[in-house]
Order: structure tokens, then sequence, then C-alpha cells
């Protein structure tokens, strides 16, 4: 009996509803936005906000900085692929056991490493303490910048002495470790930054531990959120887009007990159970995504969605995704600011006039979105810098 097919305009009929990205699948709240997708990029300060906006049925950027920062219904967290996202505070506590609590762990054994090799006598206590320094400070001043900290407390205005005897040797501040550390053990959280919605010069405050979760359980949790907004998909997609270890990855996935379906290339795929059936076209869609937008990241193999003549112009040399324009489930095209807030973007195909109608009026509504705030992204590609110029 073969298996059921899944068409790439279904893959790119699932992107438009389970992405929320068409007009009539668009989230009433900035958690229901992120849980769509699973989890924000929150590397770049901006995407998470250009992120959620592209999903949102309404709302500015002040209701994703409430959701952040006063209801912490999202919450940053160093996680998959030891990068930055932004997540739930439903799924926190199974982002941290799948994944922040071993590189929290690894994150440990590399500055006590640090410590040991400059030969100052720092070691495990003088960590603890200093740590237990930082903590206090926050409780006794409230939210406060690494600055502010490293004011306070002075084990954190310590420097080591990295690589010593090697051509690469430099001297470090310990400061950014340790607060890397305590954010990476759920015992901090980044709060309301310095400066605008697009500044990633965070403030700290003081935070319990998300609740233990088993490590196997939170994968499979993972696992089953991941197929259902990015499925169908392959154990690769998700090996690269988790950074987990293949057995883990098997293991999770095995849990949930996928569907197999067929691609048109005759790749098999894998789907949520009973996740098999004819995906509905949605209304049809123009998006302007920001660059490391989940919807441009979410799979290794990312060909139904875009044509690989455009990658060169979209990818920096890393394989981050700059500011992409979509037009039903495809990127058609790329978007920049320039200095004076004008938003441009530029076509890489012909997708037609009624594409170019929506694009243009997304891009405005884009545009009216962001008022006076500048977005430059971290991560830039040809397209982009070439907008801008």
């Amino acid at each position: 009996m073969s298996l059921p097919l899944v068409t790439t305009a279904e893959r790119r009929h699932r992107l438009g509803q389970r992405h929320r990205l068409a007009p009539s699948a668009r989230a009433a709240t900035v958690a229901e936005a992120a849980d769509s997708v699973v989890a924000l990029h929150a590397t770049d300060a901006a995407t998470v906000f250009l992120s959620a906006r592209a999903r949102l049925a309404e709302g500015g950027p002040d209701a994703i900085e409430r959701a952040l920062y006063e209801d912490v219904s999202l919450v940053r967290l160093l996680s998959m692929r030891n990068t930055l996202f932004v997540v739930s505070a439903e799924l926190a506590p199974h982002v941290d056991a799948s994944t922040a609590r071993a590189i929290a762990a690894k994150e440990r054994r590399t500055l006590l490493k640090h410590l040991d090799e400059d030969g100052q006598g720092l070691d495990a206590a003088w960590l603890a303490s200093a740590e237990a320094a930082a903590l206090d400070a926050l409780d006794a001043h409230g939210p406060s910048t690494g600055s502010q900290l490293s004011a306070a407390v002075p084990a954190l205005r310590q420097k080591i002495t990295i690589s010593r005897g090697k051509k690469y040797e430099t001297e470090q501040g310990v400061a950014t470790r340790v607060i890397r550390l305590l954010a990476a053990d759920g015992r901090i959280r980044r709060d309301r930054p310095r400066g605008s919605w697009t500044s990633s010069q965070y403030r700290w405050v003081h935070t319990e531990p998300w609740p233990a979760v088993p490590a196997a359980e939170a994968r499979t949790e993972i696992a089953r959120r991941w197929l259902r907004a990015y499925g169908p998909a392959t154990e690769a997609d998700f090996t690269w887009w988790t950074g987990w270890t293949l057995t883990d990855v098997r293991k999770a996935l095995a849990a949930v007990v996928p569907d197999q379906v067929r691609l048109e290339d005759g790749t098999t795929a894998l789907v949520s159970p009973g996740d098999t059936g004819p995906e509905p076209a949605p209304e049809p869609w123009a998006a302007l995504l920001p660059g490391l937008d989940p919807t441009g990241m979410g799979w290794a193999d990312r060909g139904f969605h875009l044509d690989p003549a455009h990658r060169s112009a979209l990818f920096d040399y890393a394989g981050n995704i700059g500011p992409t324009v979509w037009w039903n489930g495809e990127i058609v095209g790329g978007w920049a600011q320039r200095s004076d807030g004008e938003i441009v973007w530029r076509l890489l195909g012909s997708p037609g006039r009624a594409a170019e109608q929506a694009i243009t009026a997304e891009a405005a509504r884009l545009a009216a979105w962001v008022g006076d705030a500048r977005i430059t992204p971290r991560f830039r590609t040809p397209l982009e810098r070439e907008l801008v110029a």
C-alpha cells in the first residue's frame, strides 16, 4: 500500500494556516503566535517582535512587551542549537528539560575549566559565591543591566586569561559568563531592555528555575509540537532544528508515533498521527517576515518554499536567512528598511499582479506597525544590503 501524498501546494497551505500567516489564521495572543511555530528566534531582539507581528490579528509592540516583561507569558531561553529562542511560559519547562539543562551544564563545565586554567585559585566555590552575590544584588536593586550588576558585585569585575600562552591568548571579564550561566540555569531572566524594543541591552531579574520535567517526556512534547507545526518533515529536519543527538531525536519521534507520507520528490516524511489528509487552502496571503523567522528556518531542506537559485541573495554565509517576502507559502523576494524608515522590497521572480498588490499592502501594514523604530538585521544578507543602499 502506497503512502499518502502531500503535495508542495499542501505544504504551503499548512504554512498559511498553521504558522498563522494567512489573515484568517492570525493569532489572538502573542503566546499563541509563538506556539504556532513552537519557538521564535530571539538572537536578534527585533526578530521576536516582527515574527509575532506577522502572526497577530492585532496589537502593536507594546502587546509583545507586555507578554515578555509584565505577564511573562513569553520567555527567552538559550536552547535549540545553542541559540536564544522565545517560547510560551507553558512550553518553557519542556524546552528547559529537553535542551537548556544540557547547555547549562556544558556552560558551567567550560567556565570552571577556564577558571582553573587561569591559575588565580578561582574554583567552583568562588563561582557559587559570585552567583549568589549577583542574585542578592538583583534582589536588592531590582532589574539591572550587566554593567549595573558588575558595579554592585566586585566578583563580577574579576578578569581571567583565556588560552594563556597561546597566540590567541585574551583577557576577559567574568561578568558576561557568570550572567550567561545564571540565565542558562533559569535563575535569572531577561527583562525590559534599555532603549526600544529593538535593543538587546537587557536588564536582568531574579527568577525561579522551571519545574522539573523528565527529559525524555520533554523531548517527546517538543517533537509532538514540532511535527504539528512543521510536518511533513524528515528526521534530518528535526535533528537540525533541535540540535539534539540522533539517538534523542529518534526516541522522541518514536514516542510520538508519527505517520509517514510521501512528498512530490519521492522523499518519505513524517507527520503527526492522523495528519495525512489534504490541507485546505487558505485565502491568498502575503507576508514580510524578518531575518531568522521560524517559517524560513524550520527545516534543513527548504526546497518546497524556496527556489535554490534565490538562496545566495537571501542567506548570509553562515546560513542565516534575512528578511523575506512571501506569497502563498513561497519565498518570492526580500525586503529591508532604509534609514528614513521606508520599507522597500524586491521580487526575485514574477508571482503576478495580485501578489504585488498584496505585498504592497502588507509592506504598508508593516511600516505603520514599526512606526519610528529602525531595524537593521543582526545577520545581514546580500539582498538586504542592496535594498538599503
